[in-house]
């Protein structure tokens, strides 16, 4: 069962999480394989990495909204988006237009001349008028300007700009399991902000943090795949006192959930207008239309798509076929 695990190091200024996305993912893939339209390895390895970096920072902020972390960019891999709600559901896809060699890695996919970026966005569920989502963006280089190989890097990046925050980032995807341990110093709080320490003012200078990030970072990418949140745990903060608290799993955890649906995939069509609409049957017999992020495909036959343009509670019964 997919599972998310926070804790903290009693008596210092850092914080950490677990995720393991089991379930959850191998159904999002399952899905994109029965739509016929599976990812190749290196694409589900970075959307992996994307889905379990993604249930760590949603789970790391309070926030009343959605966190949509997306890597677009003038590789094969144009753009590759993840989306999380406040109760850790979420949803993963990607666009990809060229051939993607079996050991790309992010520059490769993304990346190509430099051109590739990495946005997170909240938008709030309780938006009020006129407000506009939040979006931070970082290139996929580093302070020299060096193109960075691995999600975690861009991230860990990021976290520094944003939030003044040093930050350990470690993770690892296969089409079994998508996983990730983020370890992160705390804000400077109470008598700390009384005195004029800010955060950015600790940035790499705190011993406790620099030496449990240097223990996370022992950790391999096949230890992280392999042993389980209990195991890891043990293995690297043996000697740290650790408050751990109450997994989230379940129907409380992170897990796979697509919020599209035909009454939403109608609504579309309604936009398009009737003459659009009446093209495509003409040229193809019905409308079809697919999600992008389960695979579902939604089918308007000439009978429902006629429907689409009558009043409200007159439409006859139409074909409401998918698969």
């Amino acid at each position: 069962m997919s599972e998310l695990h926070k804790f903290l190091f009693e008596g210092l200024p850092v914080r950490g999480m677990l995720v393991r996305l089991t379930d959850s993912w191998q159904e999002l893939l399952a899905r994109r394989e029965k739509a016929s339209d599976a990812f190749p390895a290196p694409v589900r390895t970075l959307l992996g990495e994307m889905a379990a970096a993604g249930a760590l920072m949603q789970s790391n902020i309070k926030f009343n909204g959605a966190l949509v972390l997306q890597v677009f960019g003038d590789g094969p891999v144009r753009l590759a988006v993840v989306e999380v709600q406040p109760d850790l559901a979420y949803r993963a896809t990607a666009k990809v237009v060229g051939a993607v060699d079996a050991s790309a890695r992010l520059e490769a996919m993304v990346n190509l001349h430099g051109k590739g970026r990495c946005a997170i966005t909240l938008d709030p569920k309780d938006k009020r008028p006129g407000q506009q989502p939040y979006q931070g963006v970082v290139p996929l280089h580093g302070d020299k300007r060096e193109p960075l190989q691995q999600l975690s890097q861009v991230l860990e990046h990021y976290m520094l700009q944003s939030e003044q925050l040093d930050t350990r980032l470690v993770l690892a995807a296969d089409d079994r399991i998508a996983a990730g341990l983020l370890i992160q110093r705390l804000p400077v709080e109470g008598a700390g902000n009384l005195a004029g320490v800010r955060n950015e003012d600790r940035i790499g200078l705190d011993e406790a943090f620099n030496r449990i990030a240097h223990l996370a970072s022992t950790l391999t990418r096949e230890e992280l795949l392999a042993l389980d949140a209990d195991t890891i745990l043990r293995r690297l903060f043996w000697e740290e006192d650790l408050r751990r608290f109450e997994p989230l799993a379940g129907a409380s955890g992170p897990r796979f959930h697509c919020s599209c649906s035909r009454e939403r995939v109608a609504g579309m069509l309604r936009s398009l207008g009737r003459e659009e609409i009446e093209s495509i049957l003409a040229e193809q017999g019905r409308v079809e239309i697919g999600c992008d992020f389960c695979g579902i495909k939604y089918h308007f036959d000439p009978v429902d798509s006629a429907g689409l343009f009558l009043p409200a509670g007159s439409q006859p019964p139409g074909s409401s076929t998918l698969n």
